[in-house]
């Protein structure tokens, strides 16, 4: 969703809020705006459209001033427009605030403020929260106190930065719902939406919890609940190199996280693979959880998630039902939440989201933990709601993942949940200790083969140079390959805006054979080899049709030679290891359609990065 940057310290703030909201474009927005302390007045600069508007709006004025917030809008109620941009400001120009979230209880605060006199200028659900704090600071005459007084009243989510006029020397933030994080300077403090966004000035943040609040000063911050009741904690360190939030030479974020993966693998794996004393791997190793008692007598698995993270657990299903044999259940988070689910304590519940924030995705955790299920979460963020929330949790450590479409962190959720299922297959004696050997001997090597897979795309990036003005792409596969083709038609989607479809590959005569003409891409996921010769009947139906073929496979024999365009040939893999290697000529392929037809594949149309609200 939306970026909420602010400031307050010894610097101007315009700039350092401009930089920091450049750092957070990839969550998507419309309109961007920023609020700066200049004197004794609150200037308020905000544009329709790019970061790049604003600036030139702010190029032609010197505004002074070292408390500041800033915002990137991404437009849910009201059009994106100057007015409908963020921040908010009351009618005497005293109070500004930025908001990220939806306030569901917008509609009657509207009213009754009304009824009090105050006019809106707005469409927005957040110039509520502006009056509401001038209502209760005009009787407080105290921000703060005004502050917790509104925020009882709100009923949704929000993040939130404020600025009071007659308070020149702070900033208040606040969340629920909705991730903002405080992030602690030398003589400057500040706040964000996200780590990338400070990462230049600070690398020690508090992650605000559910319904906190924070008071800045230039030299220190002040923590507390929503009852106003002092907080001490201590900071977080973040360790990440600053390079990785920097294209690094790359023409795209996207593109540099793709070629990241090798080593995100790599860091993913490490810390949980045990070795002989030959330095070959022999066990797994979770010191972040408890595979005991509850893993033991577990009776079912459930994974929910949203987006790439749903086809991860896709592909967990199979992960986990081939090598423990126990049965599980996936289910998109927005659809879990609502249908009264079926729930028991000797459920092991795994939610996965990248950013830890997934709104949907946090509802069915609480749901679950609320049934008694036991509640592990992947994660790539440390310090999240998930990660917070979960009884369990197990980091992917992909690092900062700045494109819109996920990469990295789809296969190094794959990683985790195949390193989970093996533990598990050992843990309830379902697999044979010289296969669960084998097993992690491949999964350790497989680094090395998407690195390859890398080294050798120009096959990818030429048949992409032909092709990327298909009318209509479809993704078909069996198995593991069905799970995979749910993702690799995401990412199509996501960042070249072309119609595509993935289906298991025999369903192919019960309806979307009749799409199939010379103007389709029919794109085939092949690496179960018992079910080689399958996938080269659907593809020689659709050829028959005038479609263009592409194949995925790890088949060196050639059983594909005449039933497709384009082989686009993966390193040898154990069957079941194949949906992490497969995945990766998807990506490429979606990239390079991406830019041949001139989008921007960091900051895909109307996507946002982590979605915060429903």
């Amino acid at each position: 969703m939306c970026g909420i940057v602010g400031y307050v310290g010894h610097r101007e703030a315009t700039p350092v809020l401009i930089n920091a909201l450049k750092k957070l474009e990839y969550r998507g927005y419309d309109s961007a705006g920023v609020a700066v302390m200049d004197g004794d007045n609150i200037v308020v600069r905000k544009a329709k459209g790019a970061l790049a508007f604003l600036e030139e709006a702010l190029a032609k004025e010197t505004i002074r001033g070292s408390v500041g917030i800033g915002h990137t809008r991404w437009a849910t109620h009201g059009e994106p427009s100057d007015t409908n941009a963020h921040p908010h400001v009351n009618e005497g120009g005293s109070i500004a605030v930025v908001h990220n979230g939806i306030i569901e209880n917008y509609a009657a605060l509207k009213a009754w403020l009304q009824d009090q006199g105050v006019v809106f200028r707005s469409q927005t659900d957040s110039e509520v929260i502006t009056h509401l704090i001038t209502y209760h600071y005009e009787r407080t005459g105290e921000i703060f106190k005004a502050v917790l007084a509104a925020i009882a009243q709100l009923e949704g989510s929000y993040a939130l930065g404020i600025v009071c006029k007659d308070f020149p020397d702070r900033l208040i933030a606040a969340r629920k719902e909705c991730p903002l994080i405080v992030g602690l300077g030398k003589g400057e403090q500040f706040i964000a939406s996200d780590v990338p966004a400070i990462l230049e000035h600070t690398r020690d943040v508090y992650f605000l919890e559910q319904k906190e609040v924070a008071v800045l000063y230039d030299d220190h911050v002040d923590l507390f609940t929503a009852a106003g009741e002092k907080i001490r904690r201590e900071p977080y360190h973040v360790d990440w190199d600053i390079s990785s939030a920097e294209k690094d030479g790359y023409a795209h974020f996207m593109l540099k996280e793709i070629y990241e993966q090798p080593k995100a693998l790599t860091d993913t794996l490490r810390p949980r693979l045990v070795l002989d004393e030959d330095g070959r791997p022999c066990d797994i190793q979770f010191d972040e959880i408890d595979m005991g008692a509850a893993w033991a007598d577990a009776r079912r698995v459930v994974i929910t998630a949203c987006g790439t993270a749903y086809h991860a657990g896709m592909v967990g299903k199979y992960v986990f039902e081939h090598f423990a044999r126990i049965p599980v259940v996936v289910d998109v988070a927005s659809e879990f939440r609502y249908r009264n689910p079926i729930l028991r304590e000797d459920d092991i519940f795994i939610v996965i989201s990248q950013s830890g924030e997934t709104a949907d995705t946090l509802a069915a955790l609480r749901l679950a933990k609320a049934a008694g299920a036991k509640v592990i979460a992947i994660t790539n963020c440390v310090g999240s709601s998930v990660s917070r929330e979960a009884d369990e949790v197990i980091y992917t450590w992909a690092g900062p993942e700045i494109a819109v479409a996920s990469t990295k962190a789809y296969t190094t959720q794959l990683m985790c949940l195949y390193l989970l299922a093996l533990k598990l297959a050992q843990t309830r004696g379902t697999i044979a200790a010289a296969d669960y050997a084998q097993t992690l001997g491949e999964l350790a090597a497989l680094p090395d083969k998407v690195r390859q897979i890398l080294d050798n795309q120009t096959d990818i990036q030429k048949f992409t140079s032909r092709q990327f003005n298909k009318a209509k792409i479809f993704y078909i596969g069996r198995l593991f390959d069905s799970a995979s083709s749910l993702e690799s038609a995401l990412k199509l989607k996501e960042v070249s805006y072309m119609h595509c479809e993935a289906f298991a590959a025999g369903e192919l005569k019960h309806g979307p054979i009749a799409l199939m003409d010379k103007n389709s891409l029919v794109v085939g996921i092949a690496t179960q080899r018992a079910l080689y010769e399958k996938i080269a009947s659907n593809i020689l139906e659709v050829k028959a049709r005038g479609a263009a073929t592409m194949v995925i496979t790890q088949d060196t024999d050639g059983a594909f030679t005449d039933a497709v365009d384009t082989v686009i040939a993966i390193p040898p893999v154990a069957d079941a290891l194949s949906p992490i290697l497969a995945i990766v000529p998807a990506q490429l392929l979606a990239y390079y359609c991406a830019v041949q037809r001139g989008n921007d594949p960091d900051k895909p149309r109307n996507l946002a990065k982590s979605v915060t609200v429903e």
